[in-house]
């Protein structure tokens, strides 16, 4: 496994590296890759940390696992390549933030617009075997991206925190709500979408919070050359 990440991040991250857990997930992701097609490509791995560094971070956007259909993940949660037909859970993130700030939909699924001004997208398993959702889960991943998510805390003040769905608000647990603002909601997944997270306007809430600790709004529209999507794609 190529294990360069930002270097803003090795001060808190570089140690894990070291520990047995680490050791064995290695070992496990070498030989999948080795073995079979995994998702994102291999230099793709740490993309979130590397696209964003520690200091910049303003939003932490939690998923679980990488999409694990043909070249859609791109390293970066939730996010796609631009040829790639939008997954469900992108497309009702999309919707979202249409009803949440009137921000046309558009034909653009990656998003390292948003990890460019601060936001880190960050799943808690970064690797998956292709047509298996869940398959790296528990092999290490989960252990390494808490050590993150408790940099984050201990170490930063004023984050925003979203976090869709039971899995990321229990991973989230042990964010300091006295230091960061934590939004929580149903996850936008088609099976959950309509219970809870539309409607939830996470993406004006996280720029009220950012405004009022006198920092700058996250640019949440995604512009493309092409033309921008409707409602019905």
């Amino acid at each position: 496994m190529n294990k360069n990440i930002n270097e803003s991040w090795k001060k808190y991250l570089e140690a894990e590296f070291e520990k047995p857990y680490f050791k064995q997930l290695e070992r496990f992701v070498d030989n999948e890759y080795q073995e079979h097609e995994i998702y994102p490509p291999q230099e793709l791995i740490f993309r979130a940390f590397n696209s964003c560094s520690f200091n910049q971070i303003k939003v932490v956007i939690l998923g679980q696992d990488p999409y694990h259909g043909p070249k859609q993940a791109n390293g970066l949660a939730f996010s796609v390549n631009d040829e790639m037909k939008f997954p469900p859970s992108l497309r009702n993130i999309y919707k979202e933030m249409n009803q949440d700030l009137n921000i046309p939909i558009s034909s653009k699924g990656n998003l390292e617009d948003w990890a460019k001004q601060g936001v880190l997208l960050i799943n808690a398993t970064l690797t998956v075997r292709a047509n298996e959702a869940g398959s790296h889960q528990k092999k290490g991943w989960e252990e390494f991206t808490d050590a993150a998510i408790k940099a984050l805390s201990e170490q930063r003040e004023q984050l925003v925190f979203i976090l869709w769905g039971s899995y990321a608000q229990k991973k989230g647990a042990q964010i300091d709500s006295t230091k960061h603002h934590i939004i929580k909601s149903a996850h936008p997944s088609p099976l959950s979408a309509h219970r809870g997270f539309f409607g939830s306007k996470p993406f004006s809430q996280t720029n009220r919070y950012l405004r009022e600790q006198g920092l700058e709004p996250i640019n949440w529209e995604l512009k493309h050359e092409s033309a921008q999507k409707s409602l019905n794609f």
